[in-house]
């Protein structure tokens, strides 16, 4: 469970690691007390105002961002509602630095400095803010990952790429610049000091070279499996990095989210647009999720109960016959399925009419799926797993029309 942020700020939560306050100590013990404190507290401030205009950028797409400060970096971690346009994600990259570029500029010229070097004029506070900012925001745009810069020309190479090389080039194309960067710093007398901070990055991009490498020798995942496994590991410990290939966590996960940080209106928000999205969906159903989270989120939502999108509704039927709501699943599902007919909403009130124990009308649901031609893999799969066909997998009409 993530330990509650420390403070927020424009709505944000912000979570401050120990390893963020080792760093600033760092800082003062390396630069010493008369630069070493003007530099942790601009390295601080200009940090956080980095990271903010990335959450920014990012709730102006509609994602949800939190952000954290942990030791030698900070990242404002996010979760779409939708799946982003490659502009976007280029933009979200290009907030941070943005923001930490331009405000530092403004207050440099509003303390008397001018001209975009330091000379030997400029206050210990000036030569702080002047590195906190302008530098290391520049820095930041260096095309390598995993700096920002490295994000934003990813996001151009995946124009062109065929799917999922970009990050593959990207990974390879930064570990040479940074080896490289390393060894021209290390041979020039005046930098050579320099040479180790290439190592940060680079410890991070053999990481990411790792990862890569332990991905590709994975068992291969079909479609349908990828998307239950970033679903299920969403719900079991929060981790939304599972998801591929324009793939988005469930409204029914966002709406929890919402719901656990005291946002119910939110949450409720976020389960009805979905119904009266247009698009094709491109998430997994809620079938990870604890019973007692989902009977909170139906509890949210309105009587009569939402209706629009049929994947949408298909979803909220299987959800309410996981909590036991039988008659009333059975009733959302028949009245959807009129609607727009539907094989898996008729499997659904199928299944509510078994557990009701009225077999006639869950076998003539049954013959509606099916229609003219075999039983779909949907429909198989809930024969032989759905608790609510336990008392009829021995019924011989049931086997003949499943299998």
């Amino acid at each position: 469970m993530a330990s509650p942020p420390a403070f927020r700020l424009l709505g944000f939560p912000v979570q401050v690691k120990p390893g963020f306050l080792l760093l600033m100590v760092l800082v003062i013990v390396v630069n010493g007390p008369e630069l070493g404190v003007w530099l942790a507290l601009f390295i601080a401030l200009f940090t956080l105002l980095h990271e903010l205009g990335h959450a920014v950028a990012a709730r102006a797409t509609g994602a949800k961002a939190e952000i954290s400060l942990d030791f030698l970096y900070g990242y404002a971690s996010f979760t779409p509602t939708r799946e982003l346009k490659r502009w976007e994600q280029a933009g979200i990259s290009l907030a941070g630095p943005a923001t930490q570029i331009i405000i530092s500029l403004v207050a440099l010229r509003a303390t008397g400095a001018t001209g975009l070097v330091a000379d030997r004029s400029w206050s210990s506070a000036q030569l702080g803010l002047w590195w906190a900012g302008p530098v290391i925001g520049l820095v930041n745009l260096i095309p390598v990952l995993p700096f920002d810069g490295g994000n934003i020309a990813q996001a151009g190479l995946d124009a062109v790429l065929p799917r999922g090389m970009a990050k593959v080039v990207m990974i390879y194309l930064s570990i040479g610049v940074t080896v490289g960067g390393a060894v021209l710093l290390f041979t020039l007398p005046r930098l050579h000091s320099l040479g180790i901070f290439a190592m940060v990055p680079l410890i991070a991009q053999l990481q990411m070279l790792g990862q890569h490498r332990h991905r590709s020798h994975r068992p291969e995942m079909d479609s349908a499996s990828l998307f239950a496994a970033g679903e299920a590991a969403a719900w079991r410990d929060g981790d939304v990095d599972r998801f591929v290939g324009g793939q988005l966590p469930s409204p029914w996960y966002r709406a929890h989210q919402q719901l656990c940080q005291g946002h119910p209106e939110v949450a409720r928000q976020v389960l009805l647009v979905d119904f009266t999205d247009p698009e094709t969906p491109n998430w997994w159903p809620p079938d990870a999720a604890p019973e007692m989270s989902l009977d909170a989120l139906v509890r949210l939502l309105p009587d009569p109960l939402p209706t629009g999108r049929t994947y949408s509704e298909f979803v909220l039927a299987s959800v309410l016959l996981r909590l036991g709501s039988f008659e009333r699943a059975a009733n959302y599902a028949a009245a959807a399925y009129r609607r727009e007919p539907s094989p898996m909403l008729a499997v659904c009130v199928s299944r509510a009419a078994a557990a009701l124990g009225d077999r006639p009308v869950a076998l003539g649901w049954l013959r509606a799926a099916i229609g003219d031609g075999p039983a779909t893999d949907g429909l198989r799969h809930a024969a032989d797993h759905a608790p609510e066909f336990d008392d009829l997998r021995h019924d011989h009409e049931f086997q003949s029309l499943t299998h």
